[in-house]
């Protein structure tokens, strides 16, 4: 990795080395994906009165996907490898692969953050969770959950239910605070990465079934 520096006190210090650098918020954030936590990163299209900033009319996911001419920034890349990227697509939005690090598992906001309060009384290890503008939490956990959730639900007897709860995995991408998702306003964390948290999501299998609990007694 490019930082060999952990922890809360690793944020601070990459944020204050951006401010003397005179570096854009969203080149601090993405050199904490890919310094701190592992994470790739690529810059994203935004989104303003219903239009994508890619240029096709025709968009199916305005101000939500990756740029398709943006070359990826690999985990590991320091703060003036991002700053020297980043320039090239300034006003982007940050990106991140599911699949490589993380696959996540998505909610409607309201079930998941009563989940995280679950999940946290429980003492269960937790991922970083982001909330999006159009009311989605996404829990990060360990890679390979997306393919393994139909057989999850199976074992835990979830698979007949109708229930508001989605994986996402390799060839996904989720918009990264703080970035404006959609057109729709920014992505915030519920819960923010951690060292720990975010190098070592937890396996799918102990979150599941407190979010499909929650997600089945929770109001459409």
């Amino acid at each position: 990795m490019g930082f060999t520096i952990g922890g809360t006190r690793g944020t601070d210090k990459l944020r204050t080395a951006a401010r003397r650098r005179g570096r854009p918020s969203d080149c601090t954030a993405v050199a904490e994906y890919t310094g701190l936590w592992g994470w790739d990163a690529v810059p994203g299209a935004r989104a303003l009165d219903g239009a994508c900033s890619c240029g096709a009319t025709d968009c199916a996911a305005p101000g939500a996907h990756p740029l398709g001419f943006a070359p990826e920034i690999p985990a590991g890349a320091t703060l003036d490898e991002v700053a020297d990227a980043w320039a090239e697509f300034p006003g982007a939005a940050v990106l991140l692969p599911v699949g490589r690090a993380f696959d996540v598992i998505e909610v409607a906001e309201t079930a998941g953050r009563r989940a995280l309060v679950r999940l946290e009384r429980m003492g269960l290890p937790l991922g970083p969770v982001a909330g999006t503008p159009d009311g989605r939490a996404q829990f990060f956990v360990a890679p390979g959950a997306a393919a393994e959730l139909p057989r999850l639900l199976y074992r835990m007897g979830w698979d007949d239910a109708d229930l508001d709860l989605h994986g996402l995995g390799p060839g996904d991408h989720i918009t990264a605070p703080p970035s404006d998702h959609g057109g729709l306003g920014p992505v915030r964390w519920l819960r923010p990465p951690a060292l720990d948290s975010a190098t070592d999501p937890p396996q799918a299998r102990l979150l599941l079934g407190t979010l499909a609990y929650v997600a089945h007694r929770s109001p459409a």
